[in-house]
């Protein structure tokens, strides 16, 4: 497969975060969506020229070895930067008290987007103001200042489908007080409370 990692404007990256695409057809690839022509090249082909993109974040480091980053079109823009959520979550679920995280992009009025980050601790970790600022620096030392989170917040359980995938929309909603929409799909429904009572 004719595989890559490029930038906004379809050019080869190396070292940093990019779009993965595919540059010729490959025998198993999806060929249309029923009865939805124009979405399925809307979603795929439409964006670089001959070019199928895939809707992940990838890297390809010095070594040439390749990073699936998650999904691009879960970005974060926080000052014209671009995020991807399992960016800051691999720097804190790295930490020895963190089971799992939930990174959500919330509004800010000069920054487009500001970055929360919900965590799951260890059975029998305590979570305490010294924790946050221990994950907040490490986030800072790796991200930048620029990107820092507005806020670490500690939660029992994070609102996830019933095959494991986390609901940021559904964070993100019960974090605004907003309405996080159908939650039916969710394994554990209790948890977008826990998403609002989270310390």
């Amino acid at each position: 497969m004719d595989a890559d990692v490029v930038n906004d404007a379809g050019e080869p990256v190396r070292g940093e975060v990019g779009e993965l695409v595919i540059r010729k057809p490959w025998i198993g690839m999806t060929r249309g969506f029923w009865r939805d022509e124009q979405r399925y090249l809307d979603s795929y082909w439409n964006r670089l020229k001959d070019t199928w993109v895939h809707g992940d974040f990838a890297a390809i480091d010095k070594d040439g070895l390749w990073y699936i980053l998650g999904r691009s079109d879960d970005t974060i823009k926080v000052a014209g930067k671009r995020l991807g959520p399992a960016e800051v979550e691999s720097i804190v679920n790295a930490h020895d008290a963190v089971t799992e995280s939930a990174a959500i992009a919330v509004p800010h009025p000069l920054k487009d987007n500001e970055v929360v980050l919900f965590c799951v601790l260890k059975n029998g970790v305590e979570a305490s103001e010294s924790l946050r600022r221990e994950l907040m620096e490490r986030i800072t030392a790796e991200l930048g200042k620029p990107l820092k989170p507005r806020e670490i917040k500690f939660t029992r359980a994070l609102p996830k489908t019933r095959n494991a995938k986390v609901m940021r929309r559904v964070i993100r909603a019960a974090y605004l007080g907003e309405n996080p929409g159908d939650v039916s799909s969710l394994e554990d429904p209790q948890t977008v409370d826990d998403i609002k009572r989270a310390y």
